[in-house]
């Protein structure tokens, strides 16, 4: 009885500081749109003095368009990057094409191919996005009862409904080999007896040798 009461009271303790200041506040800095929006804040300077609560209303916007499938600010956005990283790349090849002493120039222009990797890479993301890769299954019906598979992937619809399985190694092979029958399951031919051995004639033997 005292730990279901005092089970109670940690609860009405709970319930007491979600609806209080902490517990808003706790709410707001685990919101997806605050963080961003924070960040957003303290880089975005160059637009203006930027307003945590505008930020963090028009992510939310933007997040509630992702979650119901529309993807048009995430494909915006992954293009502007890449315009963005390609003026990087610009910029840092002609600053190494102007040095004279080869580390700098190699600092430059590795920073530059570096800003190059990445605008592809985010183009490559973005046409992933357009053209989401297709994944085809295939299909296999196994009997368990007698230990046969069949698949049925690519076959006609008439060997389907007969129910036939064709191997089709057996068949590469039969036309490989003229035709003949390479069907493990077929009784083949019996071999026929070796006919009866006729006696040899008799051996010449060379007259120098005694007859």
């Amino acid at each position: 009885m005292a730990a279901k009461k005092e089970s109670e009271t940690e609860a009405n303790k709970l319930a007491d500081i979600a609806g209080g200041k902490v517990g808003r506040v706790a709410k707001v800095t685990l919101m997806a749109s605050a963080n961003a929006a924070a960040v957003v804040s303290e880089y975005a300077d160059v637009f203006g003095e930027q307003d945590m609560a505008a930020l963090s209303h028009l992510l939310r916007e933007n997040i509630g368009q992702v979650v119901g499938g529309d993807l048009g600010q995430c494909e915006a956005m992954l293009l502007g990057q890449a315009h963005a990283l390609q003026s990087i790349f610009v910029n840092l090849a002609r600053r190494a094409s102007i040095q004279q002493q080869l580390p700098q120039y190699e600092a430059f222009m590795r920073l530059a191919l570096k800003a190059q990797y990445q605008c592809r890479g985010t183009l490559e993301t973005l046409s992933k996005i357009k053209n989401p890769p297709v994944l085809f299954a295939k299909q296999a019906n196994i009997n368990q009862g007698n230990g046969n598979q069949q698949v049925n992937n690519g076959s006609s619809p008439a060997l389907s409904r007969t129910g036939k399985n064709v191997n089709q190694q057996n068949e590469l092979l039969e036309v490989q080999y003229g035709g003949a029958s390479v069907d493990s399951g077929t009784t083949g031919d019996a071999i026929g007896e070796h006919p009866p051995m006729e006696a040899l004639g008799g051996v010449n033997r060379r007259a120098d040798a005694g007859g």
